[in-house]
This record gives C-alpha cells, structure tokens and sequence, in this order.
C-alpha cells in the first residue's frame, strides 16, 4: 500500500514507515488530542497546501490524489493516527445514476482492527459513495477518517459520456494541522475554535490569534492598525482600523467605530423664523425647524470651540436686539446656559450676518453633548427674525 502509518500495525513497522510519519505535527484540540488535518506546504511554496491534492484526466471517472502527509484523530484514548502517502494514488468513481446526480466523498481512513474488527491494518485513500438524489448530499465521513474532498457525480455521466467534470465537480474540504506553536494556514471557512490563547492562524490573507473566546486579528497583538475590511466588531478598546469608502482612521470605543480624530460637525437651516420671547427658546414662528440642534462627542482635551450665526433683524425697530445664543446639554443636565454674553446679536430693518465662537472647556472626554441654538428679543412688542441659521462645534487638541 503507498498509504503508510506509523504506530497502526503491530509488528514489521519499518524505520522507512516511522521516518516518513508527521510525528511532529500536533495542534492540539484538548490535553490530549490533535487536529485532524494534512501538513501544508507545496514544493515551490507556492500553495497553501498541496498535499493528497485531488485531479482528474478530462473526460474521464478516474481521479488521482497526490503524495501528502497527515495526521487522523480517533478517540483520546486511541491517540492520531500519523499518515503519509509517498506515491499517487488512483481513484476510479462508479458512473453517474440514470436519473440523479449524486456527491462522493475522498477520505484518508484508519482501519485499525485492534478498535474496529474490520479485519484490515492498514490507512487507505477511499471513496464513500453517496447517494443519487434531486439535490444530493455527501455521505457522513467514516469513524476515523479524514475528509478530503466532495466530487459531484452527475446523473449519467461516465467514461463513454463524458465523464466527470474535473475543474468544476470538486470541492477541496482538506484541514490542515501544524506543530504546537505553528502558524495554521486554513480556509475562510474554517470555523474550528483554536487550541489555546496564544493559537495562530492564517485565514484569507490576515493572521488571527485566539484570545480564548474568539479569532481576534493579529494587530491586537501590537497595536497596529488594522487593514480597510478585516474588522465588524473591535478586538479591545483603543483598537484603530481604516476604512475603504471613506479613507477615515477609526477607533473602537466598546460598542462603536467612531472617528480616530474627531472633526468639525455643523449643523445648518436656510428656512426663517422669528420670535417675540423675550426668555430664551429654541422655538421659532413660522418656520418649519423647531430646533437646530447638534451632538457631539467630547474630545481627550475635554475642550471644544461652539460657534454659531445667523442673519438677523428686526421689524420696524433700530434698537430693539434679536439674541442667538448657544446652550449645550449633557442628556438633561444645562452645562452652558443661553446668555447674552454668549450671543451673536444686532438689530435692524435690514438683516445683517451675525456670528460668534467660544471655547467651552471641562468637558466629559467620549461624552456625547448636544448644543442648541436659543433666541430672543429684547422686545415683546417687536418680531426678531432668524435666517440661515447654522452651528459648528470644533474639538481642540
């Protein structure tokens, strides 16, 4: 047999057999078992893994598996099963059902007589044959064996009929395992957790570590920031990534991917309105803002510039003052209170632009304020207008 196992057959184990074996290659699954899985590697290292690779000669039904090494898990109690093919092995797949197509399954087996009473020692390259159905399904691997890959036997298909379509009917369902310590090369698909913190991992081009509850992106590990498209849910908090669609260095707060360095946020309304309080309020007549309000979150500084403008006038008076002045707010609690020392003023017939900015500092770093633009007039009797209103919070550093 080319397919050769050390520590299966009870006497007339060669040197050759132990030589050959992948003793080494253990990722572990518990204390005392391994991952079933080929070795990776490719003669050129070109391939994530070559080895017990499955082709087939067009036209045909015969596949052939390349020479390869692997280990095979059995119970914790039996141990893995080492296992290395050194020469190719052909495999001839029965013709297609009349009516149905169905899916055969490629194993690496144990047959171990000592545990199953199958009357065979040995490790063998096997198809299991599935069964013809209108959406077939492949068959359950067998005990102690390793799943190779799932071909697809179409409904009548054979030597004379065109035989199988090798370049479409596989599908490579081949694990790898490595060394204790080792990097494990694997497929995107692979949703097997890791044997221990500290386990790593390369899945789709990124390096993963298990942090013991879940695959965490290598740049945890040093801080680096982590590429457009790798991340959904940050790793820890203070974990930076970028963004493809908007070119934006983001942070991980523990619950959101906010913006890395916080810019400025505006808020802006072109529609008019006025009011004759003479107390502060955010409410303006005839008009179809209620309020022009605006959140942002605080930065490390704990200090931000509030601006604010509009153009203002008022009905028929030359002295009569239309105020705009800004209050901020943390949920219910006024930390700045509307104040004519805070507001852009002026007065008039005609509507002349008015504007003002103002630090506010001792801030809550990461809290989310709200700043709303508040007017009055001086005059009951007389209209203060408010038009292309606008605010503008500006973190400092």
């Amino acid at each position: 047999m080319n397919a050769r196992s050390a520590w299966l057959s009870r006497d007339g184990q060669t040197r050759e057999d132990t030589r050959v074996a992948p003793l080494g290659a253990f990722t572990p699954t518990s204390p005392t078992a391994t991952r079933s899985g080929v070795l990776p590697g490719s003669a050129d290292g070109v391939y994530r893994v070559s080895g017990l690779a499955l082709s087939g000669t067009s036209g045909s039904m015969t596949g052939r598996v390349a020479p390869g090494r692997a280990v095979i898990q059995s119970t914790d109690a039996r141990g893995a099963y080492p296992v290395a093919l050194t020469d190719p092995q052909t495999l001839t797949f029965a013709d297609g059902d009349a009516q149905y197509g169905r899916a055969d399954l490629v194993v690496l087996r144990i047959h171990d007589d000592v545990h199953d009473g199958s009357g065979r020692t040995e490790a063998a390259v096997e198809i299991v044959r599935g069964t013809p159905a209108a959406s077939p399904t492949p068959p359950a691997a067998p005990d102690t064996s390793l799943p190779l890959y799932v071909v697809a036997v179409g409904a009548g298909v054979g030597a004379g009929t065109g035989g199988i379509p090798w370049d479409t009917a596989r599908l490579d369902l081949r694990p790898t395992t490595v060394a204790v310590g080792g990097i494990l090369p694997t497929r995107t698909d692979d949703t097997d957790p890791g044997g221990y913190p500290g386990h790593y991992r390369d899945i789709g081009e990124t390096l993963q570590r298990w942090s013991s509850t879940a695959w965490v992106p290598y740049p945890k590990g040093v801080g680096g920031i982590v590429p457009a498209g790798v991340l959904t849910t940050g790793g820890y908090v203070g974990q930076y990534r970028d963004t493809t669609t908007l070119g934006q260095l983001q942070r991980w707060n523990g619950s959101a991917w906010l913006p890395a360095v916080p810019g400025p946020v505006f808020a802006s309304s072109l529609d008019a309105g006025y009011t004759i309080s003479t107390t502060y309020t955010a409410t303006l007549l005839d008009t179809a803002v209620s309020a022009l309000t605006l959140a942002f979150t605080a930065p490390p500084s704990g200090s931000v510039v509030v601006g604010l403008g509009a153009r203002i006038s008022t009905s028929g008076s030359e002295t009569v003052q239309a105020h705009m002045s800004p209050q901020v707010t943390l949920g219910s609690t006024v930390v700045w209170a509307a104040d004519d020392e805070r507001a852009a003023s002026g007065s008039g017939a005609v509507s002349k632009s008015q504007s003002t900015q103002l630090r506010l500092n001792s801030l809550t770093a990461g809290s989310v304020y709200t700043v709303t633009a508040m007017h009055r007039s001086s005059s009951a009797s007389v209209s203060s207008w408010f038009d292309t209103l606008w605010l503008r919070v500006d973190p400092l550093f």
